[in-house]
């Protein structure tokens, strides 16, 4: 005999609400109880039949609904509405395949919807989930809606007292074609595990809060989206994990509040985005992590570049961020470690929008970062490389050098008497002419070889004669570096 033939009033009411699809409110009433089976027969086609020129569907509010609701594999053609219920088991949903279905208010010990297919919308807005809710490998051809909803993860890491829940919500491979919201107050104590998911309408989760702070609060590993919002005061007391993801349009942490607890607060290696905004209201707590990412527009602000930040392998077509060139180097010097890939793509972007002398200064900036990693001989070589031409990319600091000693050189050898080599031959002796002579090491105006000199002024020539040598050398060495991107 069907269940529904041994009815409660409130199961008998169901009954009658049912075929032409009228919401049927329990709040309030004496009988509030509808059994689980009574819910699973009327979907599956044991209720009476459907009125004439109506659509049937269930529409229930204000229910106690009894032992577990099991549509495993069922396939349910009405729409299904159930609004400020109580379950008091899991809602099994595994391989079904529904209409349009709303939990909303609800309260409820966890959802299984593996491989669940929904050609409609999902919604669970406002419910209280204390269980994990499973979407694995779901496919929803409408909207999925979290807004308002406070999820609890039961799973724990562990058995130590204390010890932080783990995923609140199992996603992986969720395919999307509409949006998924999480707005208005979402809460989930536990981490969000989306991995390899797709959001064909994107991901919105403005001012919502996450918290699995031994953990990841959003695990996004290979995630697709057309966009992704967290912004508005999004909050995540964990790591939000997005390495392999794409996002076609706009990834904005705009105004949120990362907190890695020392650990890694955002992980975007190899992240791929069209405008990443990466502007939180506040420093995050933790490790940014670009490495290798490739991003169309970057916009960031003071607080995530006085971050931890690793940019290894960071490419960008435009940076947007109101700040000079002083902070930008700051924001590069505070990434651990040498690597050049850094330096190199700022100074692109700078010679990209006609800035030449700041990618000079920004490749400069490359070299004396390197050079705290060599040796004695190599920090002293490139210490006369930056004070003479800047490493080439200051070349008039040669002409500088040189100005001053032909200044200096004249001077001295200005006073007193030099001695000619062949006496009543050759030009008079000339002290600026000499002193050019001397430091240039090829070729010369006669005057070295015709005149020399003893005690001081001999070792000063000598001191010109090296300084040429010197300055000769760092302004070949600097200018093939300058040339040379390697």
């Amino acid at each position: 005999m069907p269940v529904y033939e041994e009815l409660g009033e409130a199961e008998q009411r169901l009954c009658e609400a049912f075929p032409r699809g009228e919401e049927l409110d329990l709040s309030g009433a004496a009988d509030r109880t509808v059994r689980a089976g009574v819910v699973a027969e009327l979907l599956l086609g044991g209720g009476p039949g459907a009125a004439r020129g109506r659509v049937g569907g269930l529409r229930l509010t204000g229910a106690v609904v009894t032992g577990q609701l099991d549509l495993t594999g069922a396939t349910v053609e009405l729409p299904v509405q159930l609004r400020d219920c109580t379950f008091e088991e899991r809602v099994l949903l595994r391989g079904a395949t529904m209409r349009s279905t709303s939990f909303l208010g609800c309260r409820m010990a966890g959802v299984d919807g593996w491989l669940l297919r929904v050609d409609g919308n999902l919604f669970f807005e406002d419910s209280v989930i204390d269980g994990r809710v499973t979407l694995t490998r779901a496919h929803i051809t409408g909207e999925l809606r979290f807004s308002g909803a406070r999820l609890t993860a039961t799973e724990l890491f562990g058995d130590q007292p204390g010890t932080e829940p783990a995923w609140a919500l199992w996603a992986g491979g969720l395919v999307m074609e509409g949006g998924c919201f999480a707005r208005k107050g979402f809460r989930s104590r536990g981490g969000l595990r989306l991995v390899g998911a797709n959001f064909g309408g994107g991901l919105f989760m403005e001012r919502a809060q996450l918290d699995n702070p031994r953990g990841d609060a959003i695990s996004g590993d290979d995630l697709t989206a057309s966009t992704m919002i967290l912004t508005e005061g999004f909050t995540a007391r964990g790591t939000i994990r997005l390495p392999g993801a794409t996002v076609r349009s706009r990834l904005s942490l705009d105004g949120a509040m990362l907190h890695g607890d020392g650990a890694t607060a955002l992980d975007a290696t190899r992240l791929t985005a069209g405008d990443l905004h990466l502007t939180p209201a506040a420093t995050p707590e933790g490790t940014l992590d670009l490495s290798a990412a490739q991003v169309a527009v970057l916009h960031d602000n003071d607080r995530s570049r006085s971050a931890d930040t690793r940019l290894d392998g960071l490419s960008y077509t435009s940076l947007q961020g109101a700040t000079g060139l002083a902070d930008r180097l700051a924001w590069l010097e505070r990434s651990p470690g040498y690597t050049p890939q850094p330096y190199e793509q700022l100074a692109a972007w700078y010679r990209r929008i006609g800035h030449d002398d700041d990618a000079r200064r920004v490749l400069l900036a490359k070299q004396r970062r390197r050079r705290r990693t060599l040796g004695p001989l190599g920090r002293a070589w490139g210490r006369l490389l930056d004070v003479t031409v800047g490493y080439g990319y200051r070349p008039w600091q040669a002409a500088l050098w040189l100005l001053a000693l032909i200044a200096g050189g004249t001077a001295a050898f200005s006073h007193g008497t030099p001695t000619a080599v062949q006496p009543g031959q050759g030009a008079p002796f000339n002290p600026l002419i000499y002193t050019i002579d001397l430091l240039i090491p090829i070729g010369g105006f006669g005057q070295r070889t015709a005149w020399y000199w003893t005690d001081l002024h001999q070792w000063l020539g000598y001191t010109l004669i090296a300084a040429g040598w010197l300055l000769t050398t760092a302004t070949l060495a600097g200018v093939t570096r300058s040339l040379n991107r390697t």
